[in-house]
């Protein structure tokens, strides 16, 4: 029996509904062993983040190193690395490694809170977008790497267009922050025009840590061979069926369902 396995290097949400936590039950979900390399320590719940305390740059890379030397990771991904310093960590640790990898630079939450430190863009057009094989930006994200302003679906192709050109081998943004783009992602690559991949809306409010699920599955599928647009579909389909099965937990905005695919509705 063949195994796969993917790496998650990002940061731990106490509530369990994004982050390392959502990126780890999404692995098991799809059937990939998850490994995972920690960033930071956030704590948070459904009302918002209340405190966040980095790790030391060596601390991670340590992590990536001892999972590296010892485990067949097949696909890995990125996501909240607050700092330069923490970026530029994660940069040389996974420059070794030739594997796919999905970069998500998790600087702003899709609801505009800030996540990353000032001064930290330009490490991240660095160091760490060209060795992207997808870049999953938000719409807040695509305004910040490229300086363009994003109000509907003709910017978002311009802003791909940018990102491209700063070395990702693809790009995929995210259309939820504005109203008409919800259920709308645009993915383009270097081999291909771009294509709008949609699905439709689903009334929920419960939708925490559905951009880190959707690396995440996007990975996973990375990680059990399929290619990268076969694996983009398939995690869009499984994160609308987690939101289809949004979880309304805590006092503000629960999680989607990371297990749906292995429980009976």
């Amino acid at each position: 029996m063949t195994i796969a396995l993917a790496l998650t290097i990002g940061g731990s949400d106490s509530g369990g509904g994004a982050g390392i936590q959502a990126d780890l039950k999404t692995f098991t979900a799809l059937g990939v062993h998850g490994c995972s390399a920690l960033s930071c320590v956030t704590a948070q719940n459904t009302l918002g983040v209340r405190r966040v305390d980095a790790l030391p740059p060596e601390a991670l890379t340590a992590q990536v190193e001892a999972v590296a030397s010892d485990l067949a990771v097949g696909a890995l991904k990125t996501g909240m690395l607050l700092n330069q310093a923490l970026i530029e960590a994660a940069a040389s640790a996974i420059a070794p490694l030739a594997v796919p990898k999905l970069i998500d630079p998790v600087m702003v939450s899709r609801a505009g809170a800030v996540l990353l430190e000032p001064g930290a863009i330009e490490a991240y057009r660095q160091v760490l977008l060209p060795q992207a094989e997808l870049l999953t930006p938000n719409l807040h994200e695509a305004r910040l790497l490229t300086g363009l302003a994003i109000t509907g679906a003709a910017e978002v192709e311009a802003a791909a267009e940018r990102l491209l050109a700063l070395g990702p081998a693809a790009v995929l943004i995210k259309g939820g922050g504005l109203a008409e783009l919800r259920g709308r992602d645009h993915l383009l690559t270097r081999t291909g025009s771009g294509r709008w991949l949609s699905h439709a809306p689903i009334a929920t409010p419960h939708t925490h840590g559905s951009g880190c699920t959707l690396g995440a599955a996007i990975t996973a599928h990375r990680a059990r061979g399929l290619d990268l647009e076969a694996a983009v579909l398939a995690a869009k389909a499984y994160v609308e069926g987690g939101l289809q099965r949004a979880l309304a937990i805590g006092g503000g905005q629960g999680p989607l369902c990371h297990w749906w695919p292995l429980a009976a509705d």
